[in-house]
């Protein structure tokens, strides 16, 4: 039994604050920080003030506090990430009240040395100091508390909607079960006593599939594993049909440590072989290509179809669906299924992006029985 996945931990519910060290963060902080200075010196304008000179001064220390708070805190966000929700909360929120105080303090003084030391009269720089101060802290606390909450929030649906995206893998996964089970059962048990070792061998190939098949499904496994899982489906397979299957598979030097959802290749194989193959009075061989495309991964698995074929079975496309919702699920919009039944062939392709894991290719083969 898999155990709770590491987002329900309180660690990673305090680690809610977005990366504020990404480029894609900091100018976010930039545009709302220009956003908000020309919002604010658009209220504050009258006929008698330069709007240029309140837009620059606001968006000028906007930027300056915006930039700052956004440094503080994506360097303490490790810290962060390691307390208690409350506790994470309440020193980010310190934090920024903090530097929104130093940030104020900091322009006030540099005002009055601009104009006292050096004698230059601006009005760009506050002139009076707590009420310049007090407000900055105090609104600081008010924005800060409520983009802190904008961000539990935001941080607590994500993770609603990547549990919920697991349950519905886990739900689809467990939909995939194996029809040859009753007939890998009568020929093992049929080659107990004529050949015991290849009744072991495939107890253990059965055993594979299943486990597989009952494995956490929120994960992904490399595509090694995945050509193992239906090498061994088709190694049981072949005690049943014998010399009437064959297959081929084309792969290529394709990646082996590419990741991929589990159990999409083997219901295609059991599908072909199903629908394929046992309706050929002679067999047939079923040819399981693939190749990388750029940065895609593109599996097929096709087939020989009977002449008087009949449409897909529900069954069939019960398994199609499964597999295309499991890759949308997985690629949001990156992947693809397509069939292809012309000439005599009944052809699926699975497209899905390149994500890698551990290096090693997997060398093309046949792997008839």
């Amino acid at each position: 039994m898999s155990s709770e996945p590491p987002a329900a931990s309180g660690t990673d519910r305090s680690a809610y604050l977005p990366d504020f060290c990404e480029p894609r963060a900091v100018l976010a902080v930039v545009l709302v920080s220009v956003l908000l200075a020309i919002v604010l010196a658009l209220a504050q304008h009258s006929p008698r003030d330069n709007f240029l000179v309140a837009l620059a001064r606001t968006s000028g220390y906007l930027l300056w506090t915006g930039l700052l708070c956004a440094l503080v805190l994506c360097k303490s966000r490790p810290w962060l990430a390691r307390h208690s929700l409350r506790a994470a909360s309440i020193v980010a929120l310190s934090l920024v009240v903090g530097t929104v105080a130093l940030v104020s303090e900091a322009t006030y003084r540099l005002g009055r040395a601009w104009e006292g030391e050096l004698g230059v009269p601006s009005g760009i720089f506050p002139r009076e100091h707590w009420k310049f101060l007090l407000p900055n802290v105090v609104i600081s606390a008010i924005v800060g508390a409520l983009a802190l909450r904008y961000f539990h929030i935001a941080h607590e649906w994500r993770r609603s909607i990547e549990l919920e995206v697991r349950a519905r893998i886990r739900a689809l996964q467990a939909r995939i079960q194996p029809h040859f089970l009753f007939n890998s059962m009568n020929a093992i048990a049929a080659l107990t006593r004529t050949d015991p070792a290849r009744a072991e061998e495939a107890i253990e190939d059965l055993s594979d599939l299943f486990r597989f098949n009952l494995a956490d499904a929120h994960g992904q496994i490399t595509l090694r594993q995945e050509l193992e899982v239906a090498r061994a489906y088709q190694r049981i397979e072949q005690l049943r049909l014998g010399d009437r299957l064959q297959v081929n598979w084309l792969i290529g030097d394709m990646p082996a440590d590419a990741l991929v959802p589990s159990l999409v290749m083997q219901p295609l194989l059991e599908n072909a072989i199903e629908h394929g193959i046992e309706s050929l009075p002679g067999g047939g061989t079923v040819t399981v290509h693939g190749r990388l495309a750029g940065k895609t991964v593109e599996i097929g698995v096709s087939n020989p179809m009977p002449p008087d074929r009949r449409p897909a079975s529900s069954g069939h496309r019960i398994a199609l669906d499964n597999i295309r919702q499991r890759l949308e699920l997985a690629y949001a919009g990156r992947s693809s299924v397509t069939v292809d039944d012309s000439g005599g062939h009944y052809r699926v392709t699975l497209k899905f992006p390149l994500v890698l894991g551990a290096p090693g290719p997997v060398r093309s083969g046949d792997a008839t029985g």
